[in-house]
């Protein structure tokens, strides 16, 4: 299998370089791995002349959504080893996906940030050898072999956090491929696991207490951690769109086509409701046929601006308004009543968590059950899956026609959110960091 896994990684490599001419990610994936570890072993070898017996933290992300998870954890590295000070951890961060890494590759609070080299015997040995770690951190998954038998053989200690592991994974099959993936995660030193499932199945395949800790989701720590921070931050214009409004505000986060189609007809039948949506592709001509297809009188984001002296105005008459920018989603929530996010009818709904962390029952598409809070967030009566947009009006109709059941759904979400937080300081206690 260990020959087998090899082959497979070259074989992968092989394909992005074929399909980089024809696909965009495959694209930047291809040029971000060209000739990138002399590129990573001259910054390090210059970062490690710069300061003498710098330790390193190592964290990997497999992409954007795991950044999020891993960010909590990173912020309170930095704030308990601060740069300048004889206590300073260097932070090396690595991304595998290019919607990882192309987003974050300026983020602040790491030393450095890479894309992760495929993962061949030959790359990990480089890797480690010149990054130094003395701790790697995996959030979530991303299990590679040879890179942690490089870490233990290095002598450095390695863990996963938040994760979540699952009956009909591989780790858990009998065959050829389930041995494997068993001996790869049993070169980790430490799990940290979102749930008392996940410390079970573990249990069940030799790995004890000792190794395993149930310390909860670090989503939770970042999603109250944006909720604190965006309110203390002003957004008139959204404000302004939902200012003096009686009915419910609906925002919806993060969505796709499918989501949209069932959206639209809700809009057509809740007139009097005003509507935030945030695609998760911000394509314009999309954004504007959605508009159009709302028939409602709709404004995007970016196209007020502060010299419009008509913009407030347009805003209070308006009935939808799209965010089409980056990085708001998580503060516009504060003004809504109700969620739905999106991607229920692709391959998984994007983060509950950034709406209920405000006081909001949240609504989704059907392919949910692969995430925890969600499927715990329906068992509490503060979410609701719906299959299409029969049920979609159905569910919002009852919802927004009992306001003060409507309002303690929406408190008990919030209360969910903040309980569950205080994984980031279980896991740096416990690594003593």
């Amino acid at each position: 299998m260990k020959y087998l896994y090899n082959c497979s990684i070259r074989a992968f490599s092989l394909a992005i370089a074929l399909a980089a001419p024809f696909h965009r990610k495959a694209r930047l994936l291809w040029r971000g791995r060209r000739g990138l570890l002399r590129r990573i072993e001259r910054a390090e070898v210059a970062a490690f002349s710069a300061g003498e017996g710098l330790q390193t933290i190592w964290v990997h992300c497999a992409s954007l959504g795991e950044f999020e998870q891993g960010r909590p954890l990173i912020e309170a590295i930095r704030a308990k080893h601060p740069v300048g000070t004889p206590d300073y951890r260097r932070i090396v961060l690595t991304f595998y996906s290019p919607s990882g890494y192309e987003i974050r590759k300026d983020y602040p609070l790491a030393d450095a940030i890479y894309y992760l080299p495929a993962d061949t015997p030959r790359n990990a040995r480089r890797f480690v050898a010149a990054v130094r770690p003395e701790q790697a951190v995996f959030v979530k998954y991303e299990y590679w072999y040879n890179y942690l038998s490089a870490l233990r053989d290095f002598g450095a200690k390695s863990c996963v956090v938040s994760a979540i592991f699952r009956p009909d994974t591989v780790f858990f099959r009998k065959n050829a491929m389930g041995r494997f993936m068993r001996r790869t995660i049993g070169l980790l030193d430490r799990f940290f696991v979102q749930n008392d499932d996940s410390a079970r199945l573990l249990g069940s395949i030799g790995f004890g207490p000792e190794r395993v800790t149930v310390s909860g989701d670090t989503r939770f720590d970042r999603v109250v951690a944006l909720a604190d921070s965006a309110a203390a931050r002003e957004m008139p214009w959204v404000e302004a769109f939902v200012e003096g409004v009686q009915e419910p505000v609906m925002v919806c986060g993060s969505t796709w086509g499918p989501d949209e189609e069932i959206l639209l007809e809700l809009m057509h039948a809740r007139p009097e409701m005003k509507f935030i949506v945030a695609p998760h592709e911000l394509d314009s001509a999309r954004i504007d046929a959605l508009i159009d297809r709302s028939g409602r009188k709709g404004v995007r984001y970016t196209h007020l601006t502060a010299s419009d002296d008509g913009s407030t105005e347009i805003l209070r008459e308006a009935t939808l308004l799209v965010i089409d920018t980056i990085g708001m989603l998580s503060g516009v929530y504060r003004y809504g009543q109700l969620a739905y996010i999106g991607g229920g009818f692709g391959r998984g709904i994007h983060n509950t968590l950034e709406a209920a962390t405000w006081g909001m029952p949240v609504l989704f598409g059907p392919k949910y059950e692969a995430f925890a809070e969600a499927v715990e967030l329906v068992a509490l009566g503060v979410a609701a899956s719906v299959s299409g947009a029969e049920e979609l009006k159905a569910t919002v109709a009852a919802w927004v026609g009992d306001p003060e059941t409507l309002q303690r759904r929406g408190g008990s979400a919030g209360e969910y959110v903040r309980s569950r937080a205080g994984a980031t300081r279980k896991i740096l206690d416990a690594l003593g960091m």
